[in-house]
Order: C-alpha cells, then structure tokens, then sequence
C-alpha cells in the first residue's frame, strides 16, 4: 500500500502542461524536464521521509513527515477506539468463507433469490482485503486526518454496492428539505431565503459533525436504515423484504476488516469510509437525530442544511435561543 501518490502527480502535470504545447518537438522536450523533475522531487521527498498526500475536499496536496501522519494516526485510533487491531492474522480467508456462507443461507431460507446470491457471492481468487489510508483534512484546525478505508474488491462490496443502490435514492426522497450535495446547493438555498428573510439580526451558524463514520454506534446505524423504511411505509425494495436489507446491511458494517502498516484490523464502531453503504447509514442516522432541531428551525422561518457533517444554520433567532436548542 502506497499512501505518496507521485504517479498521479506526474501525470497530472504531464497532462497539463501538454495542452499549452503545439510543436511536437517542444513537446517532447518539455515533457523530459518535467519528467526530470518530477524524478528529482520524488527522490527528495523519499529521501527526506515525507508523505505527499492529496486532501480531503480540495484539489491540492498536503506535505508531511511520515512521523506526523503515523502520529495523527495512532492518536485517531485511540481516540475513536474504532479499531480492533489483529496483529498480523490475515482475517480474508475466514471473511471470504463467512460471506459466501451467509449468502448461501439466505439462498435455501429464500431470503434472496438465486440471480441475487449469484450477483452478490464472493469470487475467492478476486477478493482482496481493504487497506486503510488517511485523507488530510487542511479546512479544519489543526489539519486533522479522515481515515479511508478503501475495498474495492472487499468481500463484502458487492453487497454493500447493492444495498446502497436501492437506500441512497430513498434517502435523498425524505431529506430533500435538509441535505444539500454541494457549496452550491447551499449556496443557492441560502440565497433564495435571504431574499425575502435576512435581517440585522439574522445569525449564522455552522456545526462540525466530528468524526462522523467512527461516531455512529453499529446496531443504532442499522436500525436508522429500519426507520427510513419504516417512515415510507415499505414492506420490500428490489426484491428484498425489508427483513433481508437489514440482515444484510447488519452483516455489511460488521464485518469491515482492512490492513495498515502491516497490521491487521477490525472495525468495531462506525462504518467503513470507503464502502458505499457507509454514508447512507451514516445520513440515516443523522436525519433522525437532527429531526427535531431542524424542524424547530424551519418551522420558526430559519434555514437547517446539512452536507454530510457539516451543518449550516441560519435563523432569526436570539442567539441564547439557538443555543439553547443545540444543547437540548
């Protein structure tokens, strides 16, 4: 696992450069003197031990000693006590047979049909285990990591992969009001109520979700993806009784295992960022617990928007008032 990403790197400026270039010949030699001095930065920032790491929602990269990141890193896990950690006891191949033994139960209890075991099943020569890798987070202070557990031949990512398609549109339907998906989004919202609302005495607030994958407990992150459907009222999805979706999604963020620094680990609190059914149970969970303030908020004329973990309010409040209501 490699965390420096110089290839991407001189790629990227390979590929840049050349757009301005016309003459082949220029070309060419333009992209031996990058080619040298990507090659001479690469062997300084190895030499030096620094880590070139790209950040978390921003196109720039971040530099770093490798002493700092392993650092943020042991102080994140212990923490979030998130990580159990395995030593060096390779859990795939008891993962790969517990998954397909799953599956194959559910099939004979018809839980779910043959095409969906078939689709879903893990191929033992394909699977690979997660590995863990850490994303800086240079928006906040003291540049904080968000950790990225990325398994795209994880066992249970097929499945994962699956349920996700069938909640996530369900999701975006019942938080429509309350979620946006960009800047922009909150931008133009923002807009539209300051139009016929902003004040003197309008306040802005805005509320970091910390750790926010790590945060949530398992079983109450399950039981959020119930109450969404619950809330619509429905028995089945694609197929699958509702019964199923959580067996399923039970087994998905219970079974989230991934290598680091040649160690192996068993995330026992929160999902997996990286797995796709993480955010959904994460947004679940969340519409929920935030329910109640956020229709304190627009009921008394504020605007309540969320991305992800972070929070946007703004309302014509007392600022004792909406304190008050954070708190409670």
């Amino acid at each position: 696992h490699k965390i420096i990403l110089y290839d991407n790197l001189l790629a990227t400026i390979q590929s840049n450069q050349s757009q301005d270039i016309n003459s082949s010949s220029t070309n060419n030699k333009k992209k031996k003197n990058y080619g040298r001095l990507v090659k001479r930065l690469k062997h300084k920032i190895r030499s030096a031990n620094l880590i070139l790491q790209k950040t978390d929602k921003s196109k720039v990269f971040h530099l770093g000693t490798r002493q700092h990141y392993e650092k943020k890193s042991n102080e994140y896990m212990e923490k979030t006590k998130a990580y159990e950690c395995l030593g060096e006891n390779d859990p795939l191949p008891n993962l790969i047979e517990r998954t397909n033994k799953y599956l194959l139960d559910l099939r004979l209890a018809h839980w779910i049909t043959q095409k969906q075991y078939e689709i879903l099943c893990v191929k033992p020569t394909e699977a690979k285990l997660a590995h863990l890798y850490y994303l800086p987070k240079t928006n906040k202070p003291g540049t904080p990591l968000r950790p990225i557990v990325s398994g795209l031949k994880h066992p249970t990512i097929k499945i994962s992969k699956y349920l996700d398609e069938l909640l996530r549109p369900l999701f975006d339907k019942i938080a429509l009001k309350t979620t946006v998906t960009s800047g922009f989004d909150a931008m133009k919202q923002l807009y539209e109520w300051s139009t016929y609302n902003l004040r003197e005495e309008t306040l802005l607030c805005t509320i970091d979700v910390v750790d926010l994958y790590t945060m949530i407990p398992q079983t109450e992150g399950v039981l959020a993806i119930k109450k969404m459907l619950d809330y619509l009222k429905l028995k089945q999805i694609g197929g699958l009784k509702v019964e199923t979706i959580i067996r399923l999604s039970r087994f998905v963020i219970k079974n989230n295992y991934f290598s680091y620094e040649g160690q192996y680990y068993h995330q026992i609190r929160g999902g997996a960022m990286g797995s796709p059914l993480t955010l959904t149970i994460a947004n679940c969970y969340m519409f929920f617990f935030e329910r109640d303030i956020a229709k304190q908020i627009t009921n008394g004329g504020g605007l309540y928007l969320r991305y992800i973990e972070d929070i946007f309010i703004t309302v014509n409040w007392p600022s004792r008032h909406l304190n008050k209501q954070i708190d409670q």
